[in-house]
């Protein structure tokens, strides 16, 4: 196991491969263990980090930073401490790129830190992520308890079993506190102004957080596409994890800028998209 120490406390991480750093972060149901298959897949070209975000897994349990914002900052402190971003405090300059794998909690974790330092995010790839509270199941909302959430959203498939394992570890206020920045927050807009790559993943059988309404599909911005996958629940990367893995290594495969439409010149994900 690996942590650093942060101003705030202890964060737990764990790293695979080598090459340019990918970021993943988990959702309000599990930690960082069940992006071990997809961090796999992406070791074999890149630096891949995975962490536990405020009151999750093996990171400090805190309420006072589990608001949105906070993981955010969490996110920045992180980077800096392990060198990926490097601030000049003299120039008042940053430098360095990552590219963002993230899922529900992450995700807006990381569409927080992609609008507040834009020029530190070369691409991100959300998933299962709500832009309002409305998108939100009132169990996720409100839950009895985080393994009650594991066993109504984590399938029986062997790979889930990874869900199960640390969610017992999380505190319950992480969850319903975070919750609390899709009212504080305008997601809609927000990303309808970021102008960094997005690819957006959600599966069709999600029960606790419904996908993109259609009217936001179509005047949705540029640099931003989404590709549902239609046999998936709430964990794409663990339901249907080869198609979610190669998806995923074609998004980072691409040119830096690209545009993630140039994922539908894959007759793969032409099929798939509506």
């Amino acid at each position: 196991m690996s942590a650093v120490i942060l101003e705030e406390g202890i964060v737990h991480y764990e790293v695979l491969g080598r090459g340019r750093p990918v970021i993943f972060l988990h959702g309000w149901v599990g930690t960082w263990r069940y992006w071990v298959p997809a961090m796999q897949t992406a070791a074999v070209s890149y630096r891949c980090y995975a962490l536990d975000l405020w009151g999750f897994g093996d990171t400090a349990h805190d309420p006072l930073y589990y608001a949105l914002d906070k993981q955010a900052v969490m996110l920045d402190n992180f980077l800096l401490k392990m060198g990926l971003i490097i601030k000049d405090e003299a120039a008042g300059a940053r430098t360095g790129k990552i590219a963002i794998v993230a899922h529900g909690l992450g995700a807006l974790t990381s569409i927080l830190f992609a609008r507040k330092f834009p020029a530190q995010v070369d691409r991100m790839m959300v998933v299962s992520v709500p832009l309002a509270i409305t998108d939100v199941a009132a169990r996720l909302r409100s839950p009895a308890s985080p393994a009650d959430l594991a066993d109504w959203l984590a399938g029986r498939d062997p790979l889930a079993e990874a869900v199960r394992t640390d969610t017992p570890k999380t505190d319950p206020q992480a969850i319903t506190v975070s919750m609390n920045g899709l009212t504080n927050f305008d997601f809609t807009a927000i990303m309808s102004q970021l102008q960094i790559p997005c690819l957006m993943v959600h599966g069709m059988n999600d029960p606790a957080v419904s996908a993109p309404s259609e009217q936001w599909i179509e005047t949705k911005p540029e640099r931003m596409h989404l590709v549902p996958l239609e046999q998936s629940g709430h964990f794409p990367m663990l339901d249907e994890s080869q198609p979610f893995n190669r998806l995923m290594a074609d998004f980072l495969a691409l040119e830096s800028g690209a545009d993630p439409e140039e994922l539908r010149l894959k007759e793969e994900w032409k099929r798939r998209v509506r």
